[in-house]
């Protein structure tokens, strides 16, 4: 039973940095880390900047849709 839990956890650790879904936890991290006073963004708030850095900057990437 724990090595199908350890299992499950590596498999879900790496579906969420195949797909980006941790990105937000590591920009929490950094914020608390390097600036402490600094208020953190929600989630939403975090996602509509990061498309909005996404689709300024074309080093970024095509975005067709």
């Amino acid at each position: 039973m724990r090595s199908l839990r350890r299992a499950f956890r590596a498999l879900r650790w790496y579906v969420r940095e195949l797909t980006d879904e941790s990105a937000y936890d590591r920009y929490v991290a950094h914020v608390r880390q390097g600036h402490p006073q600094a208020p953190v963004p929600t989630r939403r708030a975090f996602e509509r900047m990061r498309t909005e850095r996404q689709e300024e900057d074309p080093r970024q990437g095509f975005r067709c849709c």
